[in-house]
C-alpha cells in the first residue's frame, strides 16, 4: 500500500497579463501549499479502478481519473490499480484539490508501477491535465507563469497560519472560465505585484498581507452570491487581509501567530461557518 498526502493550495499573488492566442490566460502567480490535505492510497490490481469517500466527488469526471488513464497512455503500461481517495478539501473551492490530486497520482503510480519517470517527464504530462497540474508537481512555493505551466520554486515563505473560510454560495459549472470570461482590460496588470513579492521570498525580506493580490476579485464578489457577505462577515469575526484563492469562492487569512489563527477558527465554528485551520507547507513528501 502506497499512500500520498495531496495538499491544497492557496494565491499569495495572480495577475492576468493577457489574453493569450490560444485563448488561454497569460498569469503571473505566487502559489503555496497549505497542509490541508486529500490522501490517495495506492494499491497493485488487475484493472484501474478509482474510489473515494466523499459522495459528491464524481471520480470519472475528474482530474485525478484523466491523470491515471493519461500514464497508461503514453508509458503503454498494463498494470492496474486500486486508488482510494480521502477528501477533505472542498470540491470547486479554487484550492485546488483536483488537480493536486492529479499530480499525486502522476507520482503515486509513476512509484507503483516502477515507470522510472523523472520529474521533467511527469512535468510534460501535467499541461494535458489541467492549468495548476504542474505547479503541484513542485508544491512550497512557486512562481507560476503562461497558463500554469511553467513553474519556478522559491525561497519557502515564512511559515505562517491560513484560515480558510469556505462560503455556502452555489457551485458554478465552469467558474474559472466564465471568471476569465468577466475579465476586463482594465483588470489585467503587467506582473509587478507579483515580481515585487518574489523579490522580497528570493531576497529574504519581510513579508506583509498588503503583498497579496488576486485580479477575480474584480469580478468574484458579482459572480458569486452573497460572497461580499460572507467576506464582510469573516472580517467582522476578526479576519484581516482576505482574500479569495485562485477563482474562489474559497477565502483565506494568514496569521503569524497560532493562537490567534485558532481563535479565528474557532469563532467560524462557532458560527456554523464551513471554516478550516492550515498552515503552509515548505514542500512535498517523498513519494517512498
Amino acid at each position: 500500500m502506497l499512500t500520498v498526502k495531496t495538499p491544497a493550495k492557496i494565491n499569495l499573488t495572480l495577475e492576468v497579463l493577457s489574453k493569450r492566442p490560444d485563448g488561454y490566460h497569460e498569469i503571473r502567480s505566487v502559489i503555496q501549499t497549505i497542509n490541508l490535505c486529500d490522501s490517495l492510497s495506492f494499491s497493485l490490481n488487475d484493472k484501474l479502478q478509482c474510489g473515494s469517500d466523499a459522495p459528491d466527488f464524481v471520480v470519472e469526471e475528474s482530474l485525478v481519473s484523466r491523470a491515471a488513464a493519461l500514464l497508461q497512455q503514453t508509458t503503454g503500461c498494463s498494470k492496474g490499480a486500486r486508488i482510494e481517495i480521502g477528501k477533505r478539501i472542498p470540491l470547486a473551492s479554487g484550492l485546488g484539490g483536483d488537480s493536486s490530486g492529479a499530480a499525486a497520482i502522476l507520482r503515486g503510480l509513476n512509484k507503483l508501477w516502477r515507470l522510472g519517470l523523472s520529474t521533467a517527464q511527469l512535468l510534460e504530462l501535467a499541461p494535458r491535465l489541467g492549468s495548476d497540474v504542474a505547479f503541484f508537481l513542485y508544491g512550497g512555493t512557486a512562481l507560476v507563469e503562461g497558463r500554469g505551466e511553467r513553474v519556478t520554486p522559491l525561497p519557502p515563505l515564512p511559515h505562517r497560519w491560513v484560515v480558510l473560510l469556505m462560503p455556502p454560495v452555489p457551485r458554478m459549472p465552469e467558474k474559472t472560465r466564465q471568471l476569465y470570461a468577466s475579465l476586463k482590460p482594465s483588470h489585467y496588470t503587467d506582473g509587478q505585484i507579483t515580481q515585487k513579492l518574489v523579490e522580497v521570498l528570493n531576497e529574504g525580506g519581510e513579508f506583509k498581507p498588503s503583498m497579496l493580490f488576486n485580479t477575480f476579485e474584480n469580478v468574484a464578489f458579482e459572480f458569486f452570491p452573497g460572497l461580499k457577505v460572507y467576506k464582510e462577515h469573516f472580517t467582522q469575526l476578526g479576519a484581516s487581509h482576505v482574500h479569495l484563492t485562485g477563482s474562489g469562492p474559497a477565502l483565506f487569512t494568514m496569521l503569524e501567530d497560532k493562537a490567534q489563527a485558532e481563535d479565528l477558527y474557532t469563532r467560524c465554528q462557532q458560527q456554523g461557518l464551513e471554516s478550516y485551520l492550515a498552515d503552509t507547507m515548505a514542500s512535498l513528501e517523498r513519494v517512498e
